[in-house]
């Protein structure tokens, strides 16, 4: 048994109910007991809630649950519990007080330190924020919703000694110099190695006109850095205390600051007599003593309201007032006086209280613009773009590890400009380190998002991203990465990056389907298809082949008797095309050609089509064939042109541009000329290949006729 559970036994054996009080950490109270209720163990966060029976005291022990006794309290029939409390806060001996440890918490250290690191991390992360749309309110002079910003930021993190100099600057704004005092003095206690603190400190004093304080303030400051903004400031305040001494010793000022002011007074017979009232004495001591009150109460309420002032200042300034106190008034006016009339006053009796204070100063010249965050990130920043420099240097003489260190520093010192990753993850690329270039890019997109940077920095993430994909030949990867570069910001470069990668992967994709066994296969299905006239089943059949082995010429070919059935002409003749210039030597597909050309009436070119069948069959194999499509050719050519004069067969033949070049070729025309009146002279320069066939083109086209 515990010694909680003796010392309770202990108690009830001597006749003594008792009430057990604890705090059970994380247990909320149960519903509320009588607090008169004799042998009860009672816990809450405040006793006397909820409640427990004394026996479950060993269970709670047992699962260890976090609690800890904080009073033992004998209670009697005659002596309820909430009077036995009373009394026991009074008299110790009215009650035995027991602290004692029944529990402990198993929970990790480590895990727990983790737990409140990461707690720490997003309060430090949120205060930031918060300062940051302080510091924005600021810059647009919403002084008051930059003091509610900088307050959240605070009651968040109040060890952050930036927060209250922001806010000091914000009272500064309001000129609320008590205020903005006071967060310069707790800035300056939780940081006082920090001179912008004295800086803050010194600028809230003299707003306040305590020029003395604030200089000193400034003079602590310069002890910790001598930085140009507290020299301006302890310069401005210089200044300003040595222009309100000057005007303490202007105007009338000067006339009551006389040191033997009394005895000018008792030595004048007009002013001797006034020396008799004590208020008025004491209305005089208080200027002498205050020298820049003088002329405002002079002129706005002592020399109107009390004639004696009059007197007064007569004889201090050595002339003759009386014509002031004349009805007639009189023409002489003391320095400082107005000869306008001065505004009515609400009280006619003169005294000490009616004086008002000096006119408020001008507020000081203080700067308190904030920079983007405060000094401390600015420097930071300034070296994160020193660093940056650097590394773009190395990076040029390909210095590559230099570089990635500099840019990684760059980032430590700045974590708010993704282009350092970018940087950084370039610097991968050009090592070959792929994948943490995909990672580094990754990361700059995502701080990108949470810092709500440009889009075109986004956009240079995922292009890098693609890049590397590409680099790695995941195509598909790359293809997603650049559309997604695309949908950030659309550049040529990017564009270019995506359709090339799209070609390759095209081109990569056609590879792989390659299987000649398949495109023999499917070839076949075709033939049947053909044969049975399902022409549409064939040219899907062949187009299959064809995909699986694009260097097959049959394919293409047998497509094109295919496309010939469906009178598709222009697709049958640019499959033919595609296999001739597949296999050269494939003797079919230029008697292919010639058949489609003969449908499409371009009798000349079927022609033409016909020798090249001829002169690429040179084992003689299809010469039967051969010969049939070239007396088809002849005799259309004959019917055609025996229809025709010779100047709609010129005319014919000139469209086509072949033909039309040929005619306009001078060489040509000479040879020509040279024929109509030598005919033989043409065997000669058929010896010339080039020229025979440009004149077997004009025979064929019925320009020159042959007999």
């Amino acid at each position: 048994m515990t010694r909680v559970g003796r010392t309770f036994e202990r108690q009830q054996r001597e006749g003594m109910s008792v009430q057990l009080y604890v705090v059970l950490k994380g247990v909320l109270p149960n519903k509320r007991a009588p607090a008169t209720c004799p042998s009860r163990l009672w816990h809450t966060r405040a006793p006397p809630e909820g409640g427990f029976a004394p026996q479950r005291l060993s269970a709670l022990q047992r699962a260890s649950r976090p609690m800890l006794v904080v009073a033992l309290v004998p209670v009697s029939a005659e002596r309820p519990a909430e009077d036995a409390i009373r009394r026991d806060q009074r008299s110790a001996g009215d009650s035995l007080r027991l602290t004692a440890s029944i529990a402990f918490d198993r929970q990790n250290e480590t895990e727990r330190a983790k737990a409140v690191d990461a707690s720490h991390r997003i309060k430090r992360s949120h205060a930031n924020e918060l300062k940051d749309l302080g510091n924005k309110a600021f810059a647009a002079k919403e002084y008051d919703k930059a003091i509610d910003l900088f307050s959240q930021a605070i009651a968040i993190d109040p060890k952050n000694h930036v927060l209250y100099s922001n806010r000091s600057a914000a009272y500064a704004g309001k000129k609320q110099w008590a205020d903005a005092l006071s967060d310069a003095e707790q800035c300056v206690l939780v940081n006082p190695s920090w001179s912008k603190g004295f800086a803050r400190k010194g600028a809230a004093l003299h707003g306040a006109r305590r020029y003395d304080e604030a200089i000193a303030a400034y003079e602590e400051g310069l002890k910790l850095e001598d930085s140009p903004a507290l020299r301006k400031g302890l310069k401005e305040v210089q200044d300003a205390k040595a222009v309100d001494e000057k005007e303490e010793l202007s105007g009338f000022g000067k006339i009551f600051s006389d040191p033997n002011l009394f005895g000018k007074l008792a030595a004048n017979p007009r002013t001797q007599k006034h020396l008799a009232d004590p208020a008025f004495v004491q209305k005089l001591n208080m200027l002498q003593k205050n020298p820049i009150l003088a002329d405002s109460f002079v002129t706005n309420v002592g020399a109107m309201q009390d004639p004696r002032m009059i007197d007064v200042l007569g004889a201090l300034m050595g002339i003759d007032m009386q014509g002031f106190s004349r009805p007639e008034g009189s023409d002489e006016t003391p320095p400082g006086m107005s000869t306008s009339p001065p505004p009515p006053q609400s009280s006619s009796t003169p005294a000490a209280s009616s004086l008002k204070p000096p006119p408020e100063s001008t507020p000081p010249a203080e700067d308190v613009e904030m920079p983007e965050a405060d000094d401390e990130e600015a420097q930071a920043k300034k070296m994160a773009e020193a660093a940056k420099k650097v590394g773009n240097e190395a990076y040029k003489k390909r210095e590559l590890e230099e570089a990635a260190a500099q840019f990684s520093k760059a980032w430590d010192l700045w974590p708010k400009d993704i282009t350092f990753l970018t940087n950084l993850a370039a610097v991968y690329f050009e090592q070959g380190e792929y994948d943490k270039a995909i990672e580094t890019c990754e990361k700059a997109v995502e701080e990108g998002r949470s810092l709500r940077v440009d889009y075109k920095l986004v956009a240079k993430a995922y292009g890098r991203i693609g890049s590397a994909f590409q680099k790695k030949a995941d195509y598909p990867q790359a293809t997603k990465y650049y559309q997604k570069s695309l949908s950030e910001h659309r550049t040529p470069d990017i564009l270019n990056k995506l359709r090339e990668v799209e070609r390759i992967k095209a081109e990569a994709d056609k590879q792989a389907y390659i299987d000649p066994e398949k495109s023999h296969a499917a070839r076949e299905e075709g033939n049947v298809q053909f044969k049975s006239g399902d022409f549409a089943g064939a040219v899907k059949s062949y187009t299959e082949s064809i995909k699986r082995d694009p260097s097959d010429a049959r394919g293409y070919n047998n497509r094109a008797a295919a496309y010939m059935k469906l009178v598709a002409l222009p697709e049958a003749l640019k499959d033919v095309n595609e296999a001739i210039k597949t296999d050269p030597e494939f003797t079919r597909a230029y008697i292919r050609k010639a058949t489609i050309l003969f449908t499409m009436r371009e009798y000349t070119k079927a022609l033409e089509a016909v020798q090249e069948a001829r002169e690429h069959d040179p084992e003689h194999k299809h010469t039967k064939e051969i010969m049939e499509q070239e007396m088809k050719c002849q005799q259309a050519l004959f019917t055609q042109r025996g229809e025709e004069t010779q100047e709609q067969t010129l005319e014919r033949a000139m469209r086509d541009p072949e033909v039309a070049q040929i005619m306009g070729d001078p060489v040509m025309q000479q040879i020509l000329q040279q024929a109509q009146n030598d005919p033989r002279s043409l065997q000669d320069h058929m010896k010339n290949p080039v020229v025979q066939s440009k004149i077997m083109k004009l025979v064929n086209a019925g320009i020159i006729k042959t007999r």
